[in-house]
């Protein structure tokens, strides 16, 4: 495993791309997992269909847990690398170091809220008498490892912006490995059911967060966390989160599409369909990932470039990034079209659970095979300082969308449940048009003017 940081100012794009990007997506892959391998287990179990309702109706609450470490972190990383790109270090450790401190705040502030009201919120969240036990054992040992959670998952952004990719890859492993060895030991030797999976689960982000902080608190890293920095300066804070604001939102309100969802699917469909929904939302972080994985490879490089001002590697960047992901979305969606009871049966081969999910698969994810187009501009957006546009897209979706459209289509389609799957698609297709046209505005107007400026200066010295 190498330690050496990768130049972000030089070399071949495509190259720096796919050695940024191929360790973070399989560290994203493998971060997954320790969510996927919990409900494969528990979809394993005698009562596998409902205790996988019961853990989807837990999801919203660990999708909101997960927001939160990236409003922070993913708020401060772009900053960290346009600073760097900048060659002030001494301004970007800060704002990791701020980004730290506001990790663990955050993390003690969701495990007190959580654990007051989680029964509450699961009835909320669309559980029934069925499902509600299963939810609350998965819950009740889950939250005692927020903390680890927000280290692991928020910190590691860090070691990818400076580029160790591999070793940000590497904390990530470890911890999953972990996970996927004890989740059969707790589930099934030690007869604990869904609180195993959970037990297995924060173990192994807690060794994966030890292995975040040694980095960042040790000489190899480029950028350390300060213990003078550790007080936050309210200015850069505000900043941070301004910028995070956009992917708390896109984690947020999956959470509140999940709750939305859940119960209309409940209404419609019975436990059945939530449990459905629930290997539907793996599947669908399973191909989000790897999308995910490639654009915060690109951030880096095109956040570096533009501190840098090299507006030529920032357009080279984004256009490979914009390719990539748009073939690559293609290509899941027509896989799931094809072979759905292949995604199903990983999770469970009870043959009524396989069928409604393979059915509903091709309604939901049918307007999934442009999503990378979105994908690309709005990380783009993110990557570039674009804080406002960025948000504005990641709402779009959702909140104007998805969750007014869940509950407004089975007014006037007979088939409440088709109709409930449906809204995904129709959000899809018109929020891919908007954003792409969005982008393609702002592309043409800020790259050409900064161009334009680059010129005037040369032009000046000659």
């Amino acid at each position: 495993m190498s330690n050496k940081s990768i130049d972000l100012g030089k070399g071949s794009i495509s190259k720096l791309l796919f050695t940024l990007a191929i360790p973070t997506i399989i560290g994203q892959l493998v971060n997954l997992l320790y969510n996927i391998i919990d409900r494969i287990f528990i979809g394993k179990m005698a009562s596998g269909d409902i205790a996988m309702a019961g853990v989807g109706v837990a999801m919203p609450i660990i999708l909101l847990v997960s927001a939160f470490a990236m409003l922070f972190a993913a708020g401060g990383a772009p900053l960290t690398a346009i600073e760097m790109g900048k060659q002030d270090n001494d301004k970007a450790e800060e704002i990791m170091s701020n980004c730290f401190s506001m990790l663990i705040s955050g993390g003690i502030i969701l495990t007190i809220v959580f654990f007051l009201f989680k029964e509450p919120i699961l009835w909320a969240f669309g559980a029934s008498n069925a499902t509600i036990g299963y939810g609350l054992d998965y819950l009740s040992i889950y939250l005692i490892g927020t903390i680890f959670v927000q280290i692991s998952l928020g910190m590691n952004l860090f070691i990818n912006t400076q580029g160790f990719t591999k070793i940000g890859m590497f904390t990530v492993i470890i911890g999953a490995a972990i996970n996927i060895i004890l989740d059969p030991i707790l589930i099934f030797g030690f007869n604990m059911g869904v609180k195993g999976a959970a037990l297995a689960t924060i173990i192994a982000q807690g060794v994966s967060a030890i292995f975040v902080l040694k980095f960042l608190f040790g000489k190899k890293s480029i950028l350390k966390i300060r213990k003078k920095y550790l007080k936050l300066n309210k200015k850069l804070a505000l900043s941070i989160v301004a910028l995070g604001v956009a992917p708390f939102i896109m984690q947020a309100t999956e959470s509140l599409v999940l709750v939305s969802l859940n119960n209309q699917l409940l209404k419609y469909g019975g436990d059945l369909a939530v449990g459905a929904m629930t290997i539907m939302s793996s599947i669908m972080q399973v191909i989000m990932m790897p999308l995910m994985g490639l654009t915060q490879g690109a951030q880096p490089i095109m956040s570096y470039n533009f501190g840098a001002k090299e507006m030529d590697r920032v357009k080279k960047t984004f256009k490979l990034l914009f390719i990539i992901c748009v073939a690559y979305s293609a290509l899941m969606v027509l896989l799931i079209m094809v072979f759905p009871e292949v995604f199903v049966s990983i999770f469970n081969n009870k043959p009524e659970l396989v069928e409604i999910t393979s059915w509903a698969m091709r309604i939901y994810f049918a307007g999934m095979c442009l999503f990378g187009a979105q994908i690309a501009c709005q990380q783009t957006f993110l990557a570039l300082g674009q804080a406002k546009t960025s948000l504005i897209i990641a709402m779009l979706r959702k909140i104007v969308l998805l969750v007014p459209l869940i509950f407004i289509l089975p007014m006037f389609i007979e088939d409440g449940l088709t109709a409930v799957l449906l809204a995904e698609p129709i959000a899809d297709i018109i929020a891919i048009i908007s954003t792409v046209i969005i982008f393609g505005v702002f592309y043409k107007k800020t790259f050409n003017n900064i161009d334009e400026k680059n010129n005037e200066t040369i032009n000046n010295i000659n």
